[in-house]
């Protein structure tokens, strides 16, 4: 298996520390520096290691990336290196200056987080009060300065109800894209688990989506993974063909993404599936990123689906699709166990194999 996989994506966690202190925050960011993070050479050792190897997005990402002071000058080094780098921002920080700079920099596209249809819901959600208004101020920066954004959105209890209209905002502001996340309770996330939406509901999610994709703004499910049956289903159910790469297994994987196409950095320089697995594979203090990409056994074990246990084990769809291994990790502390936030029955454990 060694070799057939390359990253497509990589989020860079730049920093723990964040101006907002929002509720579900997968980082537990805080107003103070960690002593142990990256420092800018060290940031720009590793680029150098991926650009040498692979050519993914760079996602940089935090915390607030936008708190660190060598941000602009890390963003032109990745670029210079022929990285295409995106920022994931909370948007509070960009104004007509620094959306500028990035610009100038070379960042493609920021993303910035709309978790409510409603400023007062939102503040109150992100932890500062202003955090709203901030944030859109901040879009119309990007839209000033020609910056791409999309929007991203956590699906919890307290917004289900207002997605529409919150989709109904993204394409009203002009946003490139509006990408959905399906919370995972991990980081802060852990103290409002209560809040994750109920397996039905998540799935009534991810059928809006589907009947919304084509709808003015594109559309993308992140941590829901099981989107993948839901649009292969009802695709097939519409007459719609769709076209499939014969390359071997790393080209028809779909699904959850972690340690197949996807890693995440910290800013202590681990290297994790993704930012709600924490588990780690490696660490770029001690092995360069590439030589953790390819023999990292997290990430070995990850890529091979026959291994999954539960009903993903026998799913028809486990290729494609693979569930969540983060939430299963936080459901059952094992990584290969089922997701536990899937409604479907595999035939094989219903006898009604076709």
């Amino acid at each position: 298996m060694k070799g057939q996989f390359s990253p497509r994506l990589i989020a860079f966690e730049l920093t723990g520390r964040c101006n907002l202190q929002c509720k579900h925050c997968r980082a537990s960011a805080a107003k103070e520096m960690d002593p142990d993070e990256l420092n800018t050479l060290e940031v720009k050792n590793v680029i150098d290691n991926i650009a040498l190897f692979f050519k993914p997005i760079l996602i940089l990402t935090g915390g607030e990336p936008l708190l660190r002071e060598d941000i602009f000058e890390i963003v032109e080094h990745a670029t210079k290196k022929g990285l295409r780098v995106v920022l994931g921002t909370n948007g509070t920080l960009l104004n007509n200056k620094v959306a500028e700079k990035l610009t100038k920099a070379g960042v493609k596209r920021v993303s910035i987080s709309i978790d409510c249809a409603f400023a007062e819901d939102h503040d109150e959600f992100r932890g500062v009060e202003g955090a709203y208004n901030d944030s859109l101020k901040g879009i119309n920066a990007c839209k000033k300065a020609g910056l791409e954004f999309q929007i991203n959105t956590t699906v919890t209890r307290h917004n289900f109800h207002d997605l529409k209209k919150i989709n109904s905002q993204t394409k009203e502001l002009g946003a490139a894209a509006h990408h959905i996340f399906l919370l995972v309770p991990t980081g802060r996330g852990k103290g409002i688990a209560e809040e994750e939406i109920s397996p039905n509901k998540y799935e009534s999610v991810l059928n809006w989506m589907y009947d919304v994709k084509d709808d003015g703004v594109n559309m993308k499910a992140t941590c829901a993974p099981h989107f993948v049956r839901i649009f292969h289903k009802r695709s097939k159910a519409d007459g719609i063909k769709l076209a499939h790469k014969k390359k071997g297994m790393h080209a028809m994987m779909g699904g959850c993404m972690g340690g197949t196409t996807f890693a995440f950095i910290s800013r202590k320089g681990d290297v994790d599936p993704c930012g709600y697995l924490p588990l780690h594979a490696g660490n770029i203090r001690q092995k360069p990123f590439n030589e953790i990409w390819e023999s990292g056994n997290l990430f070995l074990n990850l890529r091979n689906r026959d291994e999954l246990k539960g009903k993903c084990g026998v799913c028809e769809y486990k290729i494609i699709c693979g569930g969540c291994r983060a939430r299963a990790y936080a459901k059952y502390n094992d990584y290969m166990d089922e997701e536990p936030y899937c409604v479907y029955t595999p035939p094989k454990l219903t006898g009604n194999e076709s």
